[in-house]
């Protein structure tokens, strides 16, 4: 069907969020319009391997949970990633107009799958490289944000293998921070590898269980009692911002089995706050986008002391979950923007982005030969 754009869907990844990207494929490939939309789905197995089969998109329809080397045909990254977008080797016309990378976690949401697709001169949905990686990097984010006098709870942080065990750095949490605190890898998302520590005990054991995940860990003061509060951004000028929700989990706090696995957590949308606490986090949010340099879209999370009415920027995510139970489009679609519709516009920043970024860029003479990303390439003409 002539016109469509070629979309094509990343999913899957190498982090230990991988059976939550799968679902937010899913999610967006059940509302794509095939009107305006041809699409194709690559899937990256847990090792790192590309998954260029048709069928791939037919099984993820029917409720694949998980894309595993000995299940696929497989091939190395590099010669998956050669044969979707270098011209002398990909199939005629079926080089990506778009690519919507829907990888939560590190090896896609954290800069690097970005940068590879900066390389390719390729338009992408979602924040650039440096959003993303800020964005996944929770010590650095809050760092930037404590310098801008965005609120952010006290923290600490601390590295493996830089000169202190597992006991050293429970003293050091003890001596700092009130209990009780929250124990978390600095890159990561849906609340793996985070443990609420109330006693001084239970710290060495929280510790080692965020450093199996990363090589810095950040322990952050709780607030209590707590009330988790969410926002929805959406790339502008200004940034616009959605209505804020609320999470009531089921469990102590919201971890991965109480956001995917346990159906008694409830999420109140819109949240019940006074107005002039909608308008503070909403402006924090639109503030924190601003500050991290985000694009395309964000979910910012927010502590709030339900006694004092404080509020602290916990984290944000740069590619937020699209699950039928995820806050971001639902946040869209109380506050008007369907789900269906919300693609759509993601994906149409994601080619502004790209265009404003062609017409920016600078150009230079090499044998007296214009080069550059005005040379005439269209979007998906990498290789040459």
């Amino acid at each position: 069907m002539a016109g469509r754009l070629r979309l094509l869907i990343l999913c899957g990844g190498r982090s230990a969020e991988h059976e939550v990207s799968l679902t937010s494929a899913r999610s967006v490939l059940q509302v794509l319009d095939p009107q305006r939309y041809e699409v194709r789905v690559v899937g990256i197995t847990r090792g790192g391997r590309w998954i260029l089969d048709p069928e791939l998109e037919t099984a993820l329809r029917q409720g694949l949970v998980s894309i595993e080397d000995e299940q696929w045909d497989s091939v190395p990254w590099l010669e998956g990633l050669l044969q979707v977008f270098d011209r002398r080797l990909a199939e005629p016309h079926s080089r990506p107009t778009v690519v919507f990378p829907l990888l939560h976690g590190p090896f896609g949401e954290d800069g690097t799958v970005q940068g590879l697709l900066e390389i390719l001169g390729v338009p992408y949905v979602g924040a650039g490289v440096l959003g993303s990686a800020l964005g996944m990097d929770k010590a650095v984010t809050k760092d930037l944000l404590q310098a801008f006098r965005i609120p952010v709870v006290p923290y600490l942080v601390f590295r493996e293998n830089a000169g202190l065990s597992l006991r050293q750095m429970a003293e050091e949490i003890t001596s700092q921070l009130p209990f009780p605190v929250f124990v978390k890898p600095v890159n990561l998302g849906s609340s793996v590898g985070i443990s609420k520590v109330k006693e001084p005990e239970a710290l060495e054991p929280a510790l080692e269980l965020a450093f199996q995940y990363d090589s810095r860990v950040i322990v952050e003061q709780g607030v209590e009692p707590a009330r988790e509060i969410e926002v929805s951004v959406l790339e502008g000028s200004p940034p616009e911002v959605s209505v804020p929700g609320e999470i009531v989990p089921s469990r102590e706090f919201y971890d991965y089995e109480a956001k995917y696995l346990d159906a008694g957590s409830r999420l109140l949308i819109p949240a019940p706050l006074e107005e002039e606490q909608v308008h503070r986090v909403q402006e924090l949010a639109q503030l924190t986008f601003m500050v991290l340099n985000l694009e395309g879209m964000a979910r910012v999370d927010f502590l709030m002391n339900a006694e004092t009415g404080q509020v602290f920027v916990n984290e944000v995510n740069t590619i937020p979950g699209f699950t039928p139970i995820s806050m971001y489009p639902k946040l869209w679609e109380a506050s008007g923007l369907p789900y269906a519709q919300l693609i759509d516009r993601l994906i149409t920043l994601a080619l502004e982005r790209f265009e404003r970024r062609r017409r920016k860029a600078v150009h230079w003479q090499v044998g007296g030969k214009e080069h550059g990303p005005d040379r005439g390439d269209t979007p998906g003409d990498a290789g040459d």
